[in-house]
């Protein structure tokens, strides 16, 4: 059984993949811990303990983290000021509140003791900004060793969304992912949109969601039609009535590593560069001089991603 600490901007991609993890029989879910980044950490907090709620999970716990980037530039937009927030993201889900609150401990605090003292090596999945973990590895880098892989929801090759070149998660706080992606984990697995945007869900799998009558299908398949319609208005997918759940991906590859096709390469974030600012840089060709150190999915099946929500949500 996958021990993993999932790390979160909840919004809706990531209510989906908190189900999954917490509903599945062959993942742990051993805390969430929350950052910026779909929108403010109030909300993302808030979310995030909501949606753990609606599907009979009150005993995980969730730990409040960073408020805003790692490393802040000057330039650098508010939180949350993106064009999905209320279009994709709603502030607040529609299931009911949580009647309990986060835990007392700031998340990279935790996050560092935790890793820190565990004698059982875990799977950090960070599917938001990478604040949380860069600012833990600033400081101990040592808690790498008690990872046994970080599965990471960011970064595109061929394709950006909140710039032609960037994707949200990355370009949110692109030092601290490449603070991650060159910190020496012993396996790093990135699910960029290049793989996310070919395991969508359309709008006729929603309603299949919803006709099981499971709480955390009808949950999601209301995310998913939300995602569509946000998709629709601000960046239409080629096939019509469909939206990528992102985060959701991740969950998948824990229990079916075969949902996604896996590239070796390196990987590496630019932060500097005035038109390509947070774009990950996959050297998918060899032509750089860095040996690989991440483990890329640029393909998905859509099939198998969608079977795999309706096993998990619907049943």
């Amino acid at each position: 059984m996958r021990k993993i600490i999932l790390d979160v901007d909840t919004g809706s991609d990531d209510a989906v993949a908190i189900m999954l993890a917490a509903l599945h029989a062959d993942i742990d879910l051993l805390a969430c811990t929350t950052v910026w980044g779909n929108l403010d950490i109030e909300l993302t907090t808030a979310n995030t303990l909501r949606v753990l709620d609606h599907v009979g999970h009150r005993g995980v716990p969730v730990y409040r983290g960073s408020a805003g980037p790692f490393a802040p530039i000057a330039h650098h937009p508010r939180p949350g000021t993106d064009r999905s927030r209320g279009k994709i993201h709603a502030e607040k889900l529609a299931i009911p509140d949580s009647a309990r609150t986060h835990e007392t401990t700031p998340a990279v605090e935790w996050l560092v003791d935790f890793l820190r003292n565990t004698t059982d090596r875990v799977t950090l999945v960070p599917v938001g900004p990478l604040s949380n973990i860069a600012s833990a590895l600033a400081a101990d880098p040592t808690i790498i060793n008690a990872v046994e892989e970080v599965v990471i929801m960011g970064g595109g090759h061929a394709i950006g969304n909140v710039t032609p070149s960037a994707e949200a998660n990355i370009w949110h706080d692109p030092v601290a992912a490449d603070v991650v992606f060159q910190a020496g984990f012993e396996r790093l697995t990135i699910m960029p949109l290049d793989a996310t945007h070919q395991a969508y869900v359309s709008l006729s799998q929603a309603e299949e969601l919803e006709s099981t009558g499971r709480p955390a299908a009808k949950a999601a398949a209301s995310f998913i039609r939300d995602r569509i319609a946000g998709y629709t208005e601000t960046q239409p997918m080629d096939t019509q009535a469909t939206a990528p759940v992102h985060d959701a991906l991740c969950i998948a590859y824990l229990v079916d590593p075969t949902v996604v096709e896996l590239v070796h390469c390196h990987a590496a974030v630019e932060v500097v560069g005035s038109l390509t600012y947070g774009r990950t840089v996959f050297d998918l060709r060899g032509r750089g001089l860095d040996a690989p150190n991440a483990h890329v999915a640029m393909h998905a099946d859509a099939a198998k991603f969608f079977g795999f929500l309706m096993d998990t949500l619907g049943t």
